[in-house]
């Protein structure tokens, strides 16, 4: 009678956790289905300011604002984590995590594997050297020891132009070590995404450091939030994104981080 108890009493148990287990959102699974809570697991790379970097061990900057404004629109909270880079991409190709937002540049490549959203950002890659660098445009980066973080859109645009296996490409794990290699000098320029380098020179003069502009070397690139393949989550996200630049929200969160109204055209253009 014991044993009966004790069995009853595991079963019992076990199928506690198992309704547990199953009504926590979509949080463990990934798998697009609305719970109860609606909290969605969000992963980045939080070391990309303003986008998304730590400020006392908590993650915050644009990507963040504007993720928790389109998640609130479509009807679901959010719980971001800092993965890092590389994580990110195995995480959502898993479906381990619902979702990314890193500042990730939506390509023909990364489509293949992964779903994204509509855009919501405009960038391009500039270059950013020492004031009194005789770099002027990326023709100039060739010969040059050129830091970027890997596995970024930086990183294919010079390789496209001096070839994949240029020894004076040097790849690091995100911007702020590649920063640091050009400012202890180890490199002779770095390139990466507008916003990040602009700032970086904005809040910290005394480096001096410059940003350099070439249009006809680096294309624009758009921003989308990465979704695993096949997710029913994107749909709701695509209109969720578009309400929010058609109600003022966007706009908002834009002037919080860059003090300038955003200019949509050519993000609207490619939705």
């Amino acid at each position: 009678m014991k044993k009966l108890k004790l069995v009853l009493t595991m079963v019992t148990a076990a199928f506690v956790l198992l309704l547990t287990a199953c009504g926590t959102s979509e949080t463990s699974g990934g798998n697009g289905g609305k719970s109860e809570e609606k909290t969605l697991r969000v992963v980045t790379d939080a070391a990309y300011a303003p986008f998304e970097y730590l400020d006392k061990g908590e993650v915050t900057g644009f990507s963040v604002d504007f993720i928790n404004a389109v998640a609130k629109q479509a009807g679901y909270k959010v719980k971001i984590e800092n993965v890092g880079w590389d994580p990110l991409f195995v995480e959502i190709e898993g479906k381990t995590a619902d979702l990314a937002i890193s500042s990730i540049t939506i390509n023909d490549k990364r489509k293949k594997t992964y779903d994204f959203t509509v855009p919501y950002f405009l960038s391009t890659n500039k270059i950013m050297v020492p004031k009194d660098s005789p770099i002027k445009s990326a023709g100039d980066l060739k010969g040059k020891t050129v830091a970027v973080q890997n596995g970024t859109t930086g990183q294919e645009a010079v390789e496209k132009m001096f070839g994949a296996e240029n020894k004076n490409l040097k790849k690091f794990e995100n911007n702020n070590l590649a920063i640091m290699e050009l400012k202890s000098g180890g490199a002779d320029a770095v390139v990466a995404d507008n916003t990040v380098v602009e700032e970086y020179v904005k809040n910290n003069p005394k480096d001096n450091l410059v940003v350099i502009e070439d249009t006809n070397a680096f294309e624009k690139e758009f921003y989308g939030v990465l979704f695993p393949k096949g997710s029913k989550l994107r749909g709701e996200f695509d209109k969720a994104i578009k309400e929010i630049m058609e109600n003022g929200e966007y706009a908002k969160v834009y002037k919080k981080w860059f003090n300038i109204e955003p200019d949509l055209t050519d993000i609207k253009a490619h939705q």
